[in-house]
C-alpha cells in the first residue's frame, strides 16, 4: 500500500457529509474517482492501492480544502494510480509477515507464526501457522476461501429470506472474469475472489445472481427483481466494473 504524508488542516463548522462517499475530481486532463472517508481523524491523508484513491478526512474538513489538497498532489496521484492499474505495477499480492490483503474492502494484516500449516482469523488479522518450508500463498488462499464461504452463505440466506424462499446451495469458483452464476439445478456459484470487495458489492452480486431464480435473463423484469432486492444496484454495478480491472491476484 502507498501512503502519502499527512497534512494538518483547520476545522470548519459545517454539516458532516456521508461517512463514505464516492466522488470525482478533475486532475489535469483526467477525471479521477476517489472514495472520501469521513472519520474522527484530525488530519487529511490519502491512500492508493488496488481499490484506487481513498481520502481520509475529518467530518468538518471542507470539500474545497480536500480538493485543493488533491490538486496540489495531482502528479503523484496520477503516477501511483497508473502503477496500480497496470502501467508498471502489479496486482499480485505478496504473502509475508506484515503484508496487507484486502478483505471485504478493508486491509487485513498477515502474521506468520510457526505451526503445522493451519490458518485462523483474529479480527482483521490473518494468522498463517506455517512450517518453515511452506508455500504461504496456498495457505492464504485457503483462509480467504474459508472466509468467503462463510460470508457468501450468510448473505445468500439474507436475500433468500427477502425472496421468501429457501437459500440455494452456495459453492465457490476460481473464476477471474465472472463473479457468479445461479440456477435451480446447481445453486449459487460465486468467485471466491469477491471476498476482496466491499460487502456492498458482495450483496449486489448475490442479489443479482439470485434474481436469476425468478428471471433467467436480463430483461427489464429481471432488473426490477434486482432493484427490489438491492435498490442501489446501479452504483454497485459500475463500481464492480472498476474492481474487475484491479482485483488483486493471489
Amino acid at each position: 500500500m502507498l501512503r502519502l504524508f499527512q497534512l494538518e488542516l483547520p476545522f470548519f463548522r459545517r454539516a458532516a457529509p456521508p461517512q463514505d462517499s464516492l466522488r470525482h475530481i478533475q486532475l489535469g486532463s483526467r477525471v479521477v474517482d476517489y472514495r472520501l472517508i469521513r472519520s474522527g481523524r484530525r488530519t487529511l491523508g490519502m491512500t492508493i492501492d488496488q481499490r484506487g484513491l481513498r481520502v481520509g478526512a475529518s467530518p468538518r474538513t471542507s470539500l474545497a480544502d480536500i480538493e485543493r489538497f488533491l490538486r496540489h498532489n495531482a502528479a503523484w496521484v496520477l503516477k501511483k494510480l497508473d502503477e496500480w492499474h497496470g502501467h508498471g505495477g502489479s496486482r499480485h499480492l505478496a504473502v509475508c509477515d506484515g503484508a496487507l490483503i484486502p478483505v471485504l474492502g478493508e486491509n487485513c494484516v498477515v502474521r506468520i507464526e510457526p505451526g503445522a500449516n493451519r490458518v485462523r482469523w483474529v479480527g482483521h488479522t490473518l494468522i498463517l501457522q506455517a512450517r518453515p518450508d511452506a508455500d504461504l500463498r496456498p495457505l492464504a488462499r485457503r483462509a480467504l476461501r474459508q472466509r468467503a464461504q462463510e460470508v457468501f452463505a450468510e448473505r445468500t440466506a439474507h436475500f433468500a429470506a427477502l425472496m421468501h424462499r429457501a437459500p440455494p446451495r452456495v459453492a465457490l469458483s476460481n473464476a477471474q472474469t465472472r463473479w457468479g452464476s445461479c440456477n435451480e439445478q446447481t445453486g449459487l456459484r460465486l468467485s471466491w475472489r469477491l471476498i476482496h470487495a466491499p460487502l456492498r458489492l458482495v450483496d449486489y452480486v448475490v442479489a443479482h445472481e439470485m434474481a436469476h431464480l425468478v428471471e433467467m435473463n436480463h430483461s427489464p423484469r429481471f432488473w426490477k427483481v434486482v432493484e427490489r432486492l438491492y435498490p442501489e444496484y446501479r452504483g454497485a454495478r459500475e463500481e464492480l466494473k472498476r474492481l474487475a480491472a484491479t482485483c488483486p491476484q493471489l
